[in-house]
């Protein structure tokens, strides 16, 4: 079982960087596929990016695609979002998960695919 802690949310304005953590627990880190998602006011939940268990592949929504870099570092059980060039519509809770690392990396888009959630963490993007 996995406990998911975000950080590094706040508030920025247009063209800013923040770059997003998430706090694994447990021994297993290693073995799950991560992933990250945005929630806006209402709107359904998005997905942003995810990474295999072995760091080795990525996948983004077009959306941030080259514009956010998913990385992970195993020592530290965390896994991180850096984001740059953030624009107003880039404002959402954003949430990371973890999934079973034998998941393929395109189903890794799917909420249902996680086994694990953090609470989440406000970017909150100004003009």
């Amino acid at each position: 079982q996995a406990q998911l802690v975000e950080s590094g949310g706040g508030v920025v304005q247009a063209g800013d960087s923040l770059r997003l953590s998430c706090a694994a627990s447990g021994r297993t880190f290693s073995m799950y596929a991560m992933g990250w998602f945005r929630q806006a006011p209402g709107k359904e939940r998005e997905f942003v990016a995810a990474i295999t268990s072995s760091g080795s592949n990525t996948y983004y929504t077009d959306a941030v695609k080259g514009r956010c870099t998913i990385s992970r570092d195993s020592a530290k059980n965390t896994v991180y979002l850096q984001m740059n060039s953030l624009t107003p519509e880039d404002t959402a809770v954003y949430s990371c998960a973890a999934g079973d690392g034998r998941t393929p990396l395109m189903i890794l888009t799917l909420p249902h695919r996680y086994d694990y959630w953090g609470q989440g963490t406000q970017v909150t993007v100004s003009s």
